[in-house]
């Protein structure tokens, strides 16, 4: 019998939980708090970003393409061959 109200407790104690949980969630105030924050956020990010210093672009050219005709003795693989 003490067991079977234990385990009343236990979950009665997680769906209270979950309740006020959910309530408070959904509840005006934190929706407030929370279009609050990122506004604040917004406007530190723009402050920020315009406080940058911008670096020159020193990455032209930078890419050296290999021709596959350089190593001509490689062996060449039959892939397909080898499956039939």
């Amino acid at each position: 019998m003490r067991s079977e109200f234990k385990y009343l407790f236990y979950v009665l104690t997680i769906l209270g939980f979950f309740i006020f949980v959910i309530i408070y969630y959904f509840s005006d105030n934190n929706k407030k708090k929370s279009y609050r924050s990122i506004k604040l956020f917004e406007s530190e990010m723009t402050k920020y970003s315009n406080n940058l210093i911008t670096l020159k672009n020193d990455t032209d050219n930078i890419i050296e393409y290999v021709d596959d005709s350089i190593n001509k003795d490689s062996k060449k693989y039959k892939f397909w061959e080898l499956l039939f």
